[in-house]
């Protein structure tokens, strides 16, 4: 082979190398949130599914997969992707509704100035996201009734449901997290994070390689000192130290044994008594265990 040909074969090579680990991601997508589907019955016959889009990586990728899902999902469901537009300076207003239009999807957006009421509410140098966050829960909420939206969902993947239980041990003294299905405090309505199986790099480069017209939140994402952000830079730094363990506080948080902890409520430890008879589901905290991952299942027809 000669030198210029050689040079015209590389290009060639690295673009089918491209296109290989493209879809090979797709499929990983698809498969990851596919099984979060089935495993906790989140979207079902007849669903009208309202996807949060805010204009980040994770909205889109959200929207996108779920597109592709619906056209091979052995059942039939409706999706409405809505944005609230919460009035921040600068923001470009004209981006969603352009690449909805373009892409064909049915959407909404939701007109209304929370900027304004939390710069009023929040001092100058205080955090802004949990105003922010009630008012925005609020407005969704009402816009998913208006719709006649059945499902909401979120576009939180793994790496936030797993920062979010640190930030509750370390800020709020409590074992919690983001659940991958939760019904409303009003019992009106169901939230569903279809991207739980799903890792932060996945979304990030999916939504690279599919060069979604991001917006970044001017408001509250780009604030420094937040917890949330700290967190997330300690994951990231123990992921890179320790690969994996991400995904293994991920599955501890599937892997609860009430009576190893602490909590009265979930464990009668005033009634524990020896009894002489051994229990097979009993004590075993000192056992070395090392936990499988979950099945892999794929939501897509027979």
């Amino acid at each position: 082979m000669h030198l210029n040909e050689a040079s015209a074969a590389a290009p060639a090579h690295d673009t089918r190398k491209a296109e290989h680990e493209a879809h090979k991601l797709e499929k990983r997508l698809c498969r990851e949130v596919g099984r979060a589907i089935i495993d906790y019955d989140m979207i079902e016959e007849g669903d009208k599914v309202m996807v949060c889009l805010s204009g980040g990586k994770d909205s889109y990728t959200l929207l996108d997969i779920l597109l592709k899902l619906q056209k091979r999902a052995p059942i039939h469901f409706k999706i409405v992707a809505v944005n609230l537009d919460q009035k921040q300076p600068g923001f470009p207003e004209h981006v969603l509704p352009d690449y909805l239009t373009r892409i064909g999807v049915d959407f909404h957006i939701e007109n209304q100035d929370t900027y304004s009421v939390v710069k009023r509410l929040v001092p100058e140098g205080k955090t802004t996201c949990s105003v922010c966050s009630r008012l925005r829960r609020a407005i969704l909420y009402r816009v998913a009734s208006e719709l006649g939206a059945t499902k909401v969902a979120l576009g939180h993947h793994r790496d936030d449901i797993v920062a979010t239980l640190l930030l509750n041990l370390f800020y709020g003294g409590r074992m919690k997290g983001m659940p991958p299905k939760l019904v409303s405090d009003d019992g009106k309505h169901v939230v569903i994070r279809p991207l739980c199986y799903v890792s932060e790099k996945d979304t990030r480069r999916w939504s690279e390689l599919q060069d979604f017209p991001i917006i970044p939140c001017n408001l509250c994402g780009s604030q420094e000192g937040l917890q949330r952000v700290v967190v997330g830079e300690m994951l990231r730094e123990w992921e890179k130290k320790h690969p994996g363990r991400i995904e293994s506080m991920f599955r501890a948080m599937g892997h609860v044994v009430p009576s190893h902890l602490m909590d009265q409520k979930l464990h009668d430890f005033k009634g524990a008594r020896a009894t002489g008879i051994a229990d097979p589901d009993g004590d075993r905290a000192f056992d070395p265990e090392v936990l499988a991952p979950p099945e892999l299942a794929a939501w897509r027809r027979p």
